[in-house]
């Protein structure tokens, strides 16, 4: 099914293939710079730090909606082994296998394509089973430290903690959550969308969590891309409102944010001690340190961020 003459006039409007040069592979974490970072670390006053991350378990957020999207495995190959003989230091290990994007993580450019291309017009088939993405993968992000920005909207829409499952956020919306916190998005800064929705997995409703969910509108990458945002997160499943609001329009937020504007988005962030933080400490700004793991060629890695205020 072809995706809709909507979709592809926003697409138009959000583009930036090019704007960085033809080898670009990172798209706007361009637009975070030594200026932006200098900026960032100012906001630091208090040194609170709030974690982000959800725990890798076996018990995760993964359902098997998604096919492959497995939990944490963690096994030990080893314990309290004398590696070099009876008496000597022994040594525990551990390895897992996993969903890359199984807990809280970030998705890389060339995690969804449409039309045969991914992020700065590349061949979609440049992903394949071997060699997994030849471009834009995720260890491209070397390094994700910025200003982070919440935009706490439910909090900012006075609801009792979380938004109903069939709530598009829109930019008025996310307008509406900036007053809240009394600063202006900028360039470079990384945004962080609480819908609440986290709520239900920590209180043990997986299935709930994931659907039906509020999300991203098809309309906010329009508001992102006009304030040149760096990347942007939320603490759903999916990201983007869960059904769509456009009927049969599955993934079309990703495919705007990833494929078109070349700009990571965060999901399954826990945004719950952060939110209750920048309401104690009346700011909703701070230094975030947000990397991923480096896999090379990754479509997606998870991430330990840290909010500093």
């Amino acid at each position: 099914m072809a995706l809709p003459p909507e979709f592809h006039e926003i697409a138009q409007r959000v583009n930036n293939w090019g704007r960085w040069g033809a080898q670009d592979e990172i798209g706007t974490l361009n637009l975070i710079t030594g200026e932006v970072v200098r900026a960032a670390a100012a906001t630091v006053r208090s040194g609170r730090r709030v974690p982000l991350a959800l725990p890798l378990e076996q018990d995760g957020v993964q359902t098997g909606m998604i096919p492959g999207r497995v939990n944490p495995l963690h096994t030990m190959v080893a314990v309290n082994l004398e590696m070099f003989g009876p008496g000597t230091v022994a040594t525990s290990d551990d390895a897992v296998t996993m969903g890359l994007q199984a807990a809280t993580h970030w998705d890389a450019l060339p995690h969804v394509s449409h039309s045969g291309r991914i992020y700065n017009g590349r061949p979609a088939d440049s992903i394949t089973a071997h060699s997994r993405s030849a471009f834009n993968g995720i260890d491209k992000a070397r390094h994700i430290v910025s200003r982070g920005v919440l935009l706490d909207v439910a909090r900012a829409m006075g609801t009792d903690g979380r938004l109903a499952g069939d709530h598009a956020v829109t930019p008025e919306d996310l307008e509406a959550a900036e007053e809240l916190a009394g600063t202006a998005v900028r360039a470079g800064d990384i945004v962080l969308v609480r819908t609440g929705q986290i709520r239900q997995y920590l209180a043990g409703d997986k299935h709930g969590y994931a659907f039906p969910s509020p999300g991203l509108s098809i309309r906010c990458p329009e508001w992102f891309h006009a304030r040149d945002v760096a990347a942007v997160t939320n603490d759903t499943l999916v990201f983007e409102i869960f059904p769509p609001e456009i009927e049969d329009l599955w993934l079309g937020v990703h495919a705007l944010d990833l494929v078109e504007m070349g700009m990571l988005q965060g999901q399954n962030w826990n945004l719950e001690e952060l939110s209750e933080a920048c309401a104690e400490e009346g700011r909703y700004e701070f230094l975030l340190a947000a990397t991923p793991e480096p896999f090379v060629g990754g479509t997606g890695a998870p991430v330990a961020p840290v909010a500093v205020l």
